[in-house]
């Protein structure tokens, strides 16, 4: 039985003012947990996330109290002329709410981003007066446009002289992108791009492998697109967080993915510097045909001498002027983020309790410091921009149709820089992560800061869009993690357990609408992870905006059968595996029950859990026999019902005939996960568990005998050839 959230202090439901309140603000107090139980949220956990939402109700509000602070709440609202922005849709009727003194005329239009206007009409609202601040105010509501052109307008009152502005979002119904792989569906690889060495590269798998995963993809394997884990910048220095999905910041790219021989600027170095820069990386290229677990801190020490010795070398002409132009692109906001990281290395250096870190010097000038590590890590996202151009255009020149799928994290490191430089539209007194379900009994806390969504409107949600342009310039897809949390989020107090959580509700129809605004101006398409406990509507909303599902073979059922490969969602990726489980290799052998069991995440018993874990991979293997998919093979005819897990056939010959089936699907896109391809066992990430429990993030790509997988290795790969044909679509 699941572990479900239980209130430590008041166990009676919420009710009354509080819970009025709570509405008001989006937070539940109550929910159904993942087993269908009804689950009332504590007073102390509804009191901790209001608190967290920047309202104050002091330290033990009574009902009159939080009475008075909810009339606070709604007449926020309506002091304002105009709301800070309207996100609409195109085709979809839209009204815009406006507040003037009672009785007094108000004209409205809306200004296009080309500068034309279009007057917005006025509808019938007959709503009552309401006096704030001792002035009568009135409601009027005026209706937006339909047929207006999508993009980012701004709507204007005028009240007797007295004017507003709010920003206006024209978002798409539906994306375009989701119809054309509908009509002609296509497959893929996902990889974590970490992992995924090169006989050339660092240690670690960068921009260049990347490209070269890409091309060995589209030529080899016919694949479309390449998903990568996010590649979201973390410290700007050792040590570095090694998960991809605790980022700095979301907006901006690690550059410890860099190629240090591709940057121009590499041939002008002198040739002492030169010789020291090609010994540094002969140390790591020789280690890539090693299994062991990558160090990110040993790595990125190394490219960071190198990269800082580049930067040290004029621009020419030409390359001063783009790396201007890249810098007036991004705006303030790679200043902030460049000052984030000088203000962290300083205090590193200041500090001098880093061991990957060189003191300061006593006659060190910091302004003059701090104004060169500004400057240098602009540097570094501008060739990070460059590097990541290429490797998207190298995979749309091998015939790929969407190329770079990026992977969008939830949140960011409570410590990183959006948590500072984006501190005011977040609540970093709450984390994030999950309520208990099965696959993790004691819930997730992913120790991430949210979005305050009241602030975040407040903002008229630019930070939002601003990470998302960023995201997507150089990408033909983006992979959203939990999108779920655009509609409701698990919320936590910060520091406490997930089991005193709640949902916090999201405006969906803005986040989504200006993800698909987006994604519809970068031409992308996109992928929502829309996993776990949520209400059916969600896939059904998303559907129609043309945001595509994820559906996973293991977690595919229907009457508590495998579904069949033809009631798939049409308007999803489906794949075999994720990255949250082991290869498929490691889970027919039960890895993920072992691993589970060996860092004390189980409250079931190992045995009984084991034993339902693999009922159901037989289920699935069965299914995928009756379909023909193992026909042919040392499978065909295997009795599924009565094996083990220990006398199944051959996990290559498993893999394929599990790929075959996933083909066979409707779905628009198809993944094959490279790991499945070349054979691999290990686990890459064990959700709810540190570093010091599991090596998290750093297991590089290796076959089923455990020895190293290059990049170039692939295309003579037999596995890697099986799985390709067997992932062919019709």
């Amino acid at each position: 039985m699941n572990a479900q959230p239980t209130a430590e202090k008041d166990p009676r439901p919420v009710t009354g003012p509080l819970a009025e309140l709570a509405d008001d603000l989006g937070i539940a107090t109550w929910y159904t947990a993942s087993d269908g139980s009804h689950i009332d949220v504590s007073r102390e956990t509804i009191l901790a996330i209001i608190k967290a939402m920047d309202v104050d109700l002091g330290s033990d509000p009574d009902d009159d109290t939080i009475r008075a602070a909810r009339q606070r709440w709604a007449d926020r609202y309506w002091r304002r002329l105009l709301p800070p922005v309207v996100v609409t849709t195109q085709g979809s009727p839209k009204s815009v709410l406006v507040h003037v003194p009672d009785g007094s005329p108000v004209s409205v239009y809306a200004k296009l981003a080309d500068g034309g206007e279009v007057p917005l009409a006025q509808l019938e609202h007959n709503v009552p007066a309401r006096t704030v601040d001792g002035v009568r105010l009135g409601e009027a509501a005026f209706a937006v446009p339909e047929d207006l052109p999508l993009g980012w307008h701004e709507i204007i009152a005028d009240n007797d002289g007295t004017s507003g502005v709010c920003t206006l979002a024209v978002t798409p119904r539906r994306l375009s992108t989701a119809d054309a792989f509908v009509q002609r569906p296509a497959t893929g690889i996902m990889a974590q791009l970490y992992s995924v060495r090169s006989e050339r590269c660092w240690g670690i798998g960068d921009f260049t492998t990347l490209a070269d995963l890409a091309t060995i993809g589209a030529q080899s394997a016919g694949a479309d697109f390449i998903l990568v884990n996010p590649l979201h910048a973390a410290e700007p220095a050792p040590p570095m967080e090694d998960s991809p999905y605790l980022p700095s910041t979301r907006r901006f790219i690690n550059p410890i993915y860099l190629r240090v021989e591709q940057i121009p600027e590499f041939s002008y170095l002198d040739d002492e510097d030169t010789a020291q820069l090609h010994e540094l990386g002969a140390k790591f290229r020789a280690g890539n045909r090693s299994a062991e677990l990558i160090n990110r801190n040993e790595v990125y020490t190394a490219k960071l001498t190198a990269l800082h010795a580049l930067h040290h070398v004029p621009l020419s002409p030409v390359r001063a002027a783009e790396f201007e132009r890249f810098k007036r692109e991004q705006g303030r906001g790679l200043i902030e983020y460049a000052e984030w990281c000088a203000d962290m290395e300083i205090a590193a250096r200041q500090e001098a309790s880093n061991e990957f870190v060189e003191p300061l010097s006593a006659h060190e000038n910091i302004s003059q410091l701090h104004d060169e590590l500004v400057d240098f890590h602009c540097w570094l996202q501008w060739v990070c921009d460059e590097q990541l151009a290429d490797a998207q255009r190298a995979a749309t020149e091998a015939g790929m149709r969407i190329g770079v799928m990026a992977d969008l994290a939830v949140g960011v490191h409570p410590g990183g820089s959006d948590a500072r430089n984006l501190a005011e539209w977040l609540a970093p007194d709450a984390s994030v992560g999950a309520p208990p379900d099965d696959f993790n009994q004691q819930g997730q806390d992913w120790s991430q800061p949210p979005w305050n969504p009241h602030k975040l409107a407040d903002a008229a949600y630019l930070p939002w869009r601003d990470m998302l342009r960023t995201v997507l310039r150089h990408s033909g897809g983006i992979r959203v993690d939990h999108i779920l949390g655009m509609f409701r989020l698990w919320w936590m107090p910060r520091m406490q357990s997930p089991l005193n959580g709640t949902y916090v509700r999201y405006d969906h129809e803005a986040m989504v609408g200006i993800l698909a605004l987006e994604a519809e101006l970068a031409g992308a398409a996109v992928i929502g992870e829309d996993l776990g406990t949520f209400e059916p509507w969600v896939q059904d909303y998303l559907a129609d905006r043309g945001v595509m599902g994820t559906s996973i073979l293991w977690f595919e059922s229907q009457d508590d059968v495998p579904k069949p490969p033809e009631n798939y969602r049409r308007l999803c990726l489906a794949s075999v595996t994720t990255h949250d489980l082991p290869p498929t290799a490691g889970y027919l052998a039960g890895e993920h029950i072992q691993l589970r069991e060996r860092l004390g995440l189980l409250l079931t018993d190992v045995a009984l859990e084991d034993s339902r874990d693999f009922a159901w991979v037989c289920s699935v293997l069965q299914a995928t026999a009756d379909r023909g998919y193992f026909d042919g093979t040392a499978a065909e005819g295997y009795d599924f019902a009565n094996a083990t897990r220990d006398s199944l056939p051959p996990a290559s010959v498993l893999i394929s005939g599990l790929h075959r089936y996933i083909a066979a699907t409707p779905a628009a896109l198809t993944c094959m996960s490279l790991v499945d391809m070349v054979g691999d066992r290990r686990t890459q990430n064990q959700p709810g568990t540190t570093g010091d429990q599991y090596p998290n993030w750093r297991v590089p790509l290796t076959d089923s005998d455990g020895a190293a997988v290059l990049v170039q290795d692939l295309p003579t790969h037999a596995q890697f050839a099986a799985v390709a044909a067997a992932s062919k679509r019709g």
